[in-house]
C-alpha cells in the first residue's frame, strides 16, 4: 500500500480526479492539455511551449527511463503540472542520472499518478482545454474547483516574456550537450556539416535546445536574440537569415513580435517553427484562432499540398492560423493537418519565407521533417549568391 499522500486536479467543469502525489508540494493553475507521445516525457516538461499548462500523458506508463541532463530542452521544466496513470517505481536506463520524481521535486513541479487518464483525455477532448488547479497539498475539492475558475487562462496574456532569455548570446557549437554519445565513444545523430557556414538571427520565443542543434548541424552560426529585440539590434550583427522558435501562449498577445518581424521579414530569408509559424501568420497582417484542444504528440499526420507528402510530426500548439486571411496577404498553404485540415505550413509567394506549425527538429518520424533545415540553408545560400 502507497506512503505517499494523495492530490487533487480540479477542472473548471466541476469535474475533480483524485489520484496520489509526487514532485513538488504546491498547488498550482493552468490550462489542462494532453500529449499522445508513447515516450519524451522530459522533452515535453522542459518545452517552454507548455508554460502555464498542466499536461496530462497518455501513454499509460511514465517515468520508466528516468531523467538525462542530455535530453533537456530548457533550463527545466517549464509545465506548471504533471499528471500521469502510473509513475514508474524503477529507473531503468544507463543515461538516467535520476527519477522523474526526483526531478519534479527538485524543481518544484506538482505531480498527479493514479489518475484516470483515459476519463479525462476523452473529457479535454469532447468539451475541449479546460482551466484547471492541481494540487499537491491539503486542499478541498471545492477550493479546487473554485482556483481552476478563477485563473485568467492563456488568451490574450504573453507568456513568452516569462521563458525567452534575458540577452543576446551565441549558440556554442562545442556545447558538450549539443552531442549524445553512447559508452563506447561514438556519436549518434552527427551528419556532415555544410562547408559554408551562414550566420542566423534566432528569435528566443521559448525555443528548445534541439533547434539551436539542429542549425548547427545544418550549417548556421546561431546568434540567439530574446523576443522583445529590436529590429536594429538584428541588423547589426549582420544575420544571413532569420528564425523564429516555438513558444507558449496566445500569439495575438505578442504585437511587438509582430512589428519587429514585419520590420526584418523583406530584408533576410525567415523560417518559422511552431509559434514562429504564427508569427509571420500575424506579421502580414493575418490572424490566429484558439483550437478547441491543440495538437500536442509525436503521431501528428501532416500533407503537403504541393509535393502530396504525408510526413509524421511532432506538435504542440493550441492555436491556428486563418487560411482565408493567409491567402489574402500573399501567403500560400503549403501543408495541412490530416486530423483536423488546419494549417501546418506555408510560404510568401515573393519573398524568400516559409513556415511550418509543427517541430521539425523532434524527429517523431523519426526524421521526415529533417529536410526542412536543409531547405532554410539552401534558401539562405541562395539569397547570399543572388539567386532569389
Amino acid at each position: 500500500m502507497s506512503t505517499r499522500k494523495s492530490g487533487v486536479l480540479a477542472l473548471e467543469d466541476g469535474s475533480v480526479f483524485r489520484g496520489l502525489a509526487f514532485g513538488g508540494t504546491r498547488t498550482v493553475t493552468g490550462e489542462a492539455v494532453f500529449n499522445t507521445s508513447m515516450t519524451g516525457y522530459q522533452e515535453v516538461l522542459s518545452d517552454p511551449s507548455y508554460f502555464g499548462q498542466i499536461v496530462t500523458m497518455t501513454a499509460v506508463q511514465v517515468g520508466n527511463y528516468g531523467i538525462s541532463p542530455e535530453d533537456e530542452e530548457s533550463s527545466g521544466p517549464k509545465v506548471a503540472g504533471f499528471v500521469v496513470r502510473e509513475l514508474s517505481s524503477l529507473t531503468s536506463n544507463w543515461r538516467a542520472t535520476g527519477s522523474l520524481d526526483e526531478y519534479l521535486r527538485r524543481h518544484d513541479i506538482p505531480g498527479l499518478d493514479e489518475i484516470d487518464t483515459r476519463t479525462l483525455t476523452k473529457k479535454l477532448r469532447v468539451y475541449g482545454a479546460m482551466k484547471a488547479c492541481l494540487s499537491t497539498e491539503e486542499i478541498s475539492d471545492a477550493e479546487a474547483v473554485r482556483r481552476a475558475r478563477e485563473w485568467e487562462g492563456l488568451v490574450g496574456f504573453d507568456y513568452v516574456k516569462e521563458v525567452t532569455c534575458a540577452a543576446p548570446f551565441v549558440w556554442k557549437a562545442d556545447d558538450p550537450s549539443n552531442e549524445m554519445y553512447l559508452p563506447t565513444g561514438t556519436t549518434l545523430g552527427r551528419k556532415p556539416r555544410p562547408a559554408k557556414t551562414y550566420r542566423v538571427a534566432a528569435f528566443d520565443l521559448g525555443a528548445k535546445y534541439s533547434i539551436y542543434r539542429k542549425l548547427v548541424r545544418h550549417g548556421f552560426e546561431v546568434h540567439v536574440f530574446p523576443a522583445d529585440a529590436s529590429p536594429d539590434a538584428v541588423r547589426e550583427i549582420k544575420p544571413d537569415g532569420l528564425f523564429l522558435s516555438n513558444g507558449p501562449g496566445d500569439p495575438s498577445a505578442l504585437e511587438y513580435v509582430h512589428k519587429t518581424i514585419a520590420n526584418l521579414m523583406p530584408d533576410y530569408p525567415t523560417f518559422g517553427i511552431c509559434l514562429g509559424h504564427q508569427m509571420v501568420t500575424h506579421a502580414l497582417g493575418a490572424s490566429t484562432f484558439k483550437l478547441k484542444f491543440g495538437h500536442r504528440g509525436g503521431n501528428q499526420p501532416v500533407k503537403n499540398l504541393e509535393t502530396g507528402r504525408v510526413s509524421i510530426t511532432s506538435q504542440n500548439h493550441g492555436f491556428a492560423s486563418d487560411p482565408d486571411q493567409l491567402a489574402d496577404r500573399g501567403a500560400i498553404v503549403t501543408e495541412i493537418n490530416l486530423n483536423d485540415g488546419t494549417v501546418e505550413g506555408l510560404r510568401h509567394k515573393e519573398l524568400p519565407i516559409f513556415t511550418v506549425q509543427y517541430h521539425p527538429e523532434a524527429a517523431p518520424g523519426p526524421n521526415d521533417a529533417d529536410p526542412l533545415f536543409v531547405d532554410f540553408y539552401n534558401l539562405v545560400d541562395a539569397r547570399a549568391h543572388g539567386k532569389v
